[in-house]
This record gives structure tokens, sequence and C-alpha cells, in this order.
């Protein structure tokens, strides 16, 4: 369970093998790099192109603007991305009825046909990923990052300091 502790108590020295962004990234890191190379390089994507194809492929056709939430790809890098993506075809992009600022993005159907043959792959990944995790640990494990995501999203930019805009895996 993610309960609330105490914060810890912090040494003078950072252990990056004990400091939980470095262990989150790098998992992150080597899951992506793994995955990309093997599995999307081949189709000339990138991990951002899959994140945005991933999502389309769960929640249907997105306006463009709930797409870069949805991803944690900032609007005009997610623009791009959607440029070259319906370039070859694996989405399309269409102006709403409603609002001419607004752009709506589904997949195609060869974007639709990818997705479905690199998502069973995903699986092989997050399955070598998770190897010896009990059920509930892994239940557990994804709760707390959900949990911990929530938390920065929810925090206060410093004073004075404008927080940039990362992509995730």
């Amino acid at each position: 369970m993610c309960a609330a502790m105490a914060p810890p108590k912090h040494p003078a020295k950072l252990d990056l093998g004990d400091y939980l962004p470095y262990l989150v990234n790098r998992v992150g890191n080597i899951i992506a790099d793994q995955f990309g190379e093997e599995a999307l390089a081949p189709h000339g994507l990138s991990i951002a192109m899959w994140r945005v194809m991933a999502v389309l492929a769960s929640t249907g056709g997105q306006r463009q603007i709930d797409l870069a939430d949805l991803t944690s790809i900032d609007a005009s890098t997610l623009s791009r991305l959607v440029t070259r993506l319906v370039r070859i075809g694996l989405v399309t992009r269409t102006r709403s009825a409603s609002s001419n600022r607004e752009v709506a993005v589904k997949l195609s159907p060869n974007g639709s046909a990818l997705v479905g043959q690199l998502i069973p792959i995903g699986f092989e990944f997050e399955s070598a990923a998770i190897a010896g995790l009990a059920p509930e640990e892994l239940m557990t494990l994804k709760r707390c990052l959900r949990r911990m995501y929530s938390n920065m999203k929810a925090r206060p930019a410093s004073a004075g300091s404008a927080r940039p805009k990362r992509a995730a895996v």
C-alpha cells in the first residue's frame, strides 16, 4: 500500500542507486530504448509516436490538446509528431465542426492495424520488466506510480521558475 510516510532524513551525498527519480527514469529508459529499437524502429516510429498511437487505440479519437495531456507531450512537439504520423498514413487529423481552432486526431485503418501488431510486443516487454514481481507487488507499484504522478502534477511550481514540459516514456 502507498501509505503516507514521514519524509526521510537526507544524507549529505546523493546515492543515485537509491534515489527514486533516478530509479524510475532508469527503468523507463531501458524499456523505451529496447522497445523502440526492437519493435518500433523497423516501422520508423519513435517512443513518442507510439504513445500517441497507443492512446488513440485505447481512447479513440481525441482533440489534439487532450492528446497532449494524455501522452505527456507538449503541444508543439505533439503537433509535429501528429504531422509526421499523418504523412506516413497512421493517423488522420481533422478540424472540428464547432471550432476552427480545435483539431481532432484518430488512428487510420493502417495505424490501427500496426498498433494491433505492436501491443502484444509491448506486453512482452512489460512481462520481461516485471518478472519476479508478485501480482500484489505489481498492483501496489502501479498504484504508487499513479499517486506519485498525481502528486507531482498537483505540485505548485517554485516561485520564479517555469517548469519545462518533458516527454515521458
